[in-house]
């Protein structure tokens, strides 16, 4: 079986979702994992998908003949020899402001760990005068690396921003 990613874009609207599964399943595919969101009247997703090779060339034919969707594929790479990697569940709250992710996502990868996966929002917060920020993130730890470590280095970065470690 081969993986595939798809980073799918278009104009949201109703039953894309079930026209893009339904042509995975004709063209012989398994939708394995997906992160879907409708964001500023636009669609956007990350598909992962596995099919057989002998349907690779079919379904990615009939994925780029969806209209109004713009469809990238790329092949994934199957590691066999995985080592356990720690994985820290992260929910981040605090006061908006530019470069907010930027300065998470250094802290994160100065302490050695990996985003590998991230969702984000503002919300208003009228009362506070400023808007709120909140996160969940999943960061994948090196072996020896302490989470407490990283929850630390993250809330050191100003004296509003609250991180709280959720259970698998």
């Amino acid at each position: 079986m081969k993986q595939l990613v798809l980073t799918l874009i278009g104009k949201d609207r109703p039953g894309l979702v079930e026209q893009i599964s339904a042509t995975i399943l004709q063209q012989h595919g398994n939708w394995a994992t997906s992160n879907l969101s409708h964001l500023a009247g636009q669609f956007a997703g990350i598909v992962l998908v596995e099919v057989a090779e002998e349907h690779l060339q079919s379904l990615q034919d009939a994925l780029h003949e969806i209209p109004e969707l713009e469809v990238r594929i790329e092949h994934g790479e199957q590691d066999h020899n995985e080592v356990k990697i720690e994985k820290l569940n992260l929910v981040i709250t605090g006061n908006d402001r530019p470069g907010i992710i930027q300065e998470l996502s250094s802290v994160i990868r100065h302490k050695g760990a990996n985003i590998t996966h991230l969702n984000s929002r503002q919300q208003s917060a009228p009362n506070w005068g400023v808007p709120i920020f909140s996160a969940f993130a999943t960061v994948s730890l090196p072996p020896g690396t302490h989470k407490e470590n990283v929850v630390d280095a993250l809330e050191a970065i100003t004296s509003d921003l609250i991180v709280d470690i959720e259970p698998d």
